[in-house]
C-alpha cells in the first residue's frame, strides 16, 4: 500500500468538547422525554458512543447500516440498508446519529424511510458537515463541524475499513 499522509483537522479535545456541548443541547431539548439514538453504522459508532455518554435523559439505541461507498473514497450515488432497526420506532423520539453529512443522499434517504414509520419526532445529529458537496438539500438539527471538502478519517471515520482507530479527525492526502 502507498503511504497516506495525514493532517490533523481536529485533535481529541477540541472533538470532546464540542461533543459535549451537542449532548447538553441535545438534552436540554429532550428534557422530560425518552430518546431513542439511531446510529449510523460504522462510522457513527465511536461519536455516538461519547455522545451517548454525555445526555442526561432516557436514550435507547439501535443501529442501522446503510452503503453507498464500497471500497472508493467516492459515494456511488446509491443507497442500500443491510442492516435495518430492531426497534419499532412508531410515537418516538429518534435522533439519528451520523458521522458525516456529504452529498445528503444518504441521510435523505433514511430520513424518508423511517419518517413512514411515523416516529414522534425525528431530528438528525451528525458529528461532521460538509456543505460545499451536497447533491441534494439536507440539513441536520445538530452538527459538531461544518469542514472543508477534503477526505477525513479518524474518531471512527474510515477509508476502506483503515483509520477509524485515530482519536483525532485527520484530512488523508494522496489518496487518488
Amino acid at each position: 500500500m502507498t503511504e497516506i499522509k495525514t493532517e490533523i483537522l481536529f485533535p481529541k479535545e477540541v472533538i470532546s468538547r464540542r461533543v459535549g456541548e451537542l449532548a447538553g443541547r441535545i438534552s436540554r431539548d429532550y428534557d422530560g422525554r425518552e430518546l431513542l439514538l439511531v446510529g449510523i453504522l460504522k462510522g457513527a459508532f465511536i461519536f455516538m458512543a461519547d455522545l451517548i455518554r454525555g445526555i442526561n435523559v432516557p436514550c435507547r439505541v439501535d443501529f442501522v447500516r446503510l452503503a453507498s461507498y464500497g471500497c472508493s473514497s467516492q459515494s456511488s450515488g446509491k443507497v442500500r440498508i443491510t442492516k435495518d432497526l430492531e426497534t419499532p420506532i412508531a410515537g418516538r423520539d429518534v435522533l439519528i446519529v451520523e458521522d458525516i453529512i456529504d452529498t445528503g443522499l444518504t441521510l435523505s434517504y433514511l430520513v424518508k424511510v423511517l419518517r413512514e414509520r411515523e416516529p414522534a419526532s425525528l431530528r438528525v445529529c451528525a458529528f461532521l458537515d460538509k456543505k460545499e458537496r451536497r447533491q441534494v438539500p439536507f440539513d441536520a438539527d445538530y452538527v459538531g463541524f461544518t469542514i472543508p471538502d477534503g477526505f477525513v478519517v479518524g474518531y471512527g471515520l474510515d477509508f476502506n475499513e483503515n483509520f477509524r482507530f485515530l482519536p483525532d479527525v485527520c484530512v488523508l492526502h494522496d489518496i487518488a
